[in-house]
């Protein structure tokens, strides 16, 4: 299950200047000129026929099934808008950073006689551009979810909980079970 991965990807959909084409002929149509005029390419990303594609961006067929529906939006959303989305990113990057808003578990190693239990916390902590472009870059390198995680469990160790170097110099922080995640740019 993606947890970080998602919701990055939800924080760069919500910088889209226009909104996705919502009728299937238009989603379709616009997925075949994605590919270069290729309804085979098509038809073998959403898994139907050739046939069944040419007869969408004809207009033939007007309301696909439910699975069909989302598969066709998804693969939509995934390409559309890539360079005010790639903006946005470059943008967080490099001047804005991110706000995560999250409620996981945090734990803590520490020095002894400090309470190390973890607990479920709810944050909201805006993180610099460096900690903010190192994450994107991992994700558009292919990092695990397990690697995001971990990225973005460092960035709130040192911006939340050490107050970017201000305290508890020794702290290391575990970020798990998160019930939710959501990041905006």
């Amino acid at each position: 299950m993606r947890v970080v991965g998602d919701s990055l990807d939800r924080a760069s959909q919500e910088a889209f200047t226009r909104p996705i084409p919502k009728s299937a002929g238009a989603q379709m149509r616009y997925l075949v000129r994605q590919h270069k005029g290729s309804t085979r390419a098509v038809a073998g990303l959403l898994g139907v026929s050739q046939r069944t594609v040419e007869r969408y961006v004809r207009d033939q067929f007007r309301t696909p099934k439910a699975e069909l529906a989302q598969r066709m939006a998804a693969e939509v959303r995934r390409r559309w808008q890539p360079l005010v989305r790639k903006r946005a990113r470059d943008k967080a990057a490099k001047s804005t950073g991110l706000v995560i808003e999250t409620r996981a578990r945090f734990g803590f190693t520490a020095a002894p006689g400090t309470t190390d239990d973890g607990r479920m916390r709810r944050i909201t902590q805006h993180l610099p551009p460096e900690y903010a472009s190192q994450l994107l870059a991992a994700q558009d390198a292919g990092a695990s979810e397990a690697e995001l995680q971990q990225l973005t469990a460092e960035g709130l160790q040192e911006v939340y909980f050490k107050d970017s170097g201000g305290r508890a110099q020794e702290l290391l922080v575990e970020f798990t079970d998160i019930d939710y995640i959501d990041i905006a740019y």
